[in-house]
């Protein structure tokens, strides 16, 4: 089950530090437990590690993200569809056409319901970008990218 397969994502957590680190698990297994189906894309890039779900391959199906920045490992949770949400309560940032984050300083103050719905809707309208049927594939970790130079190391 991909839930389970982390080895490549925890080696790139390792420059984190350990709070960071445990703030990108809980909310990796927040979104693992909703949307099972998904599958996670990865991306060890020289500034970030971004790491995401969509119902295919493809990170322009994705529905949400998770990023941690290597300069000062701040962490957003994102989605990549954002400006297309409903977003009621005008919690998510960002004014580009696209994407949309909350930062996640603490778990505690994650606002779980209503992220759940953020979800939902994202995944709904994800679904609806994937114009062919046999594009879509089920529970897989994959690590799409790794950058040879990495800042913040």
């Amino acid at each position: 089950m991909a839930k389970e397969e982390k080895t490549d994502l925890l080696k790139f957590l390792t420059p984190f530090r350990t709070d960071v680190q445990e703030r990108a698990l809980w909310l990796r297994d927040f979104v693992w437990d909703l949307f099972p189906q998904a599958n996670e894309l990865i991306y060890d890039n020289y500034n970030a590690l971004a790491f995401g779900w969509s119902p295919t391959e493809k990170v322009g199906h994705a529905f949400c993200s998770i990023a941690v920045f290597r300069t000062n490992n701040n962490l957003q949770f994102g989605f990549y569809h954002g400006a297309d949400l409903t977003d009621p309560e005008k919690m998510l940032i960002g004014n580009g056409k696209q994407y949309r984050y909350i930062t996640v300083p603490d778990i505690k103050e994650f606002p779980v319901i209503y992220i759940k719905q953020l979800l939902l809707e994202a995944w709904i309208n994800s679904l609806k970008l994937v114009k062919d049927p046999k594009q879509m594939v089920q529970g897989k970790t994959i690590t799409k990218s790794i950058s040879a130079k990495q800042r913040g190391k």
